[in-house]
């Protein structure tokens, strides 16, 4: 699955090219990276800092709260609008459970996909999501292992921004999505579970985040409603940040609003 995109991949201490074998990526300066045998590459150094990577519970409880179907309706927006655009590499920033990246290869025939995540039982499964996706542990504060220039479609789904590795890791026709909740998302929860509350200036935040490197080119919205019982409304609240923030079980089924913000950028022309 690694060999679908390596040639996106480059040796985070030295930026040389990786090859595959024996069990590791190895770059012409000798430097080795273990492919584990879930068929992720760990990138990271052995003293790197992942206290906000998603726990093991996390995973679990994302990974069964998407097989439901819940967010199927966002996957399809994503995919549909990365059909539109076409590219033949994407990166996935923040993969999670490679999900987002699945449904978007599954709607581009020929691509090739990349998911990076700090999150090591995240990539356990996001290394299998895909036939042609390939994932790695790494820190997307950090420059990214990735060749510059190389990516058509950069995918940033409730995942932090390097907007100046994304600016550089893109082709200058290439694009980035940006997914976010609004303030509306899960709102019927959030008293009663002890989510985190929204920004209510995220939208003006990632723009200006963005700006200078990236242009807006469109923006959607997508709201609908969910009808959850009291396990799967537990796991919407297990799998996200507020998990980190010792949350409140829930009980009783109820109906809630996902409400999600698709934000399309183009790189902005360097002079």
């Amino acid at each position: 699955m690694l060999g679908t995109a390596l040639n996106l991949l480059t040796c985070p201490l030295c930026g040389q090219s990786l090859t595959a074998g024996a069990g590791a990526l190895k770059c012409p300066k000798a430097h080795a990276f273990d492919i584990a045998r879930q068929g992720y590459v760990n990138l990271l150094s052995g003293g790197a800092h992942t206290g906000t990577a998603d726990t093991a519970e996390m995973v679990r409880a994302r990974a069964d709260f998407l097989a439901a179907g819940h967010y199927a309706p966002l996957a399809e927006a994503i995919a549909r609008i990365a059909s539109d655009l076409g590219p033949s590499t994407v990166l996935d920033a923040g993969t999670g459970t490679g999900y987002y990246l699945a449904a978007v290869l599954d709607a581009l025939p020929t691509a090739v996909g990349l998911g990076l995540d700090i999150s090591k039982y995240a990539l356990r499964r996001a290394a299998r999501a895909h036939p042609r996706a390939a994932a790695a542990v790494w820190d997307v504060w950090r420059p990214l292992p990735v060749r510059s220039a190389e990516v058509d479609l950069v995918l940033n789904v409730f995942a932090p921004r390097n907007a100046a590795e994304f600016a550089r890791v893109l082709r200058p026709e290439g694009a980035l999505l940006v997914v976010t909740p609004t303030g509306a998302h899960l709102a019927e929860l959030r008293a009663e579970a002890g989510l985190l509350e929204v920004d209510a200036a995220k939208e003006e935040r990632l723009d200006r985040t963005l700006s200078g490197r990236f242009e807006p080119a469109r923006t959607e919205h997508l709201d609908y409603p969910l009808t959850l019982s009291a396990a799967e409304a537990t796991d919407a609240v297990a799998m996200g940040p507020s998990a980190h923030h010792a949350p409140r079980a829930v009980e009783g089924d109820r109906q809630v609003t996902a409400s999600f913000r698709l934000s399309l950028y183009r790189p902005t022309p360097q002079t």
